[in-house]
């Protein structure tokens, strides 16, 4: 092992990355120490629990440590690794056999969604309520809501046809939206 006078905190991804690939196990650590507490919360909004996002980080970091040589240093390399991430969840989400739901297209469309009620959410009470939600509706949530998928890359990445991914959409609003105004009434209750 190498002994490096700068330390990697200081240094560009790129070296990070060479490093890493060489085996510099300090380098390795702190690639994943940087990475690994934004990571986590990609991979709590998918979980169930801590437990099982734990599981979601450590398998999606092993095939990051395991395919840095195809990084291209085209883009981000933050962005890769979410990508990495992200796909991780999704096959869990399929290894875990969640059935989906399905709602009929038509139906979804009849549901209201007051989207200014998601505005006045903190960010942990937002990820509390994804939780709650059933699996299907909650991986199509954040792949649409959150990473910006549209609903023909869902509908690819989870093997299910378009217009389930609008209507597991849909539904998960409607029941985030009604999971927030139960958290409203409540508040109100203590309040008083």
């Amino acid at each position: 092992m190498n002994d490096f006078s700068i330390p990697f905190d200081r240094v560009d991804d790129r070296y990070l990355i060479r490093e890493c690939i060489s085996g510099n196990r300090h380098a390795q650590k702190t690639l994943y120490d940087t990475y690994a507490g934004k990571m986590m919360g990609v991979c709590l909004r998918y979980a169930t629990d801590r437990s099982r996002a734990e599981d979601i980080l450590q398998e999606g970091f092993i095939k990051i440590f395991n395919n840095l040589d195809k990084f291209r240093n085209e883009g981000s390399f933050e962005g890769w690794i979410r990508r990495i991430i992200v796909n991780t969840a999704i096959e869990h989400v399929r290894k875990e056999k969640y059935i989906m739901k399905h709602v009929e297209i038509e139906k979804a469309y009849d549901i209201t969604i007051d989207n200014n009620i998601f505005q006045n959410l903190a960010a942990k009470d937002l990820l509390k309520l994804l939780q709650q939600l059933p699996p299907g509706y909650r991986t199509v949530f954040n792949l649409y809501a959150i990473e910006g998928y549209t609903h023909k890359e869902i509908a690819k990445s989870l093997n299910i046809k378009e217009g389930t991914s609008k209507s597991q959409l849909a539904k998960a609003r409607y029941t985030l939206q009604k999971l927030i105004k139960e958290v409203e009434t409540n508040e109100k209750v203590l309040e008083q």
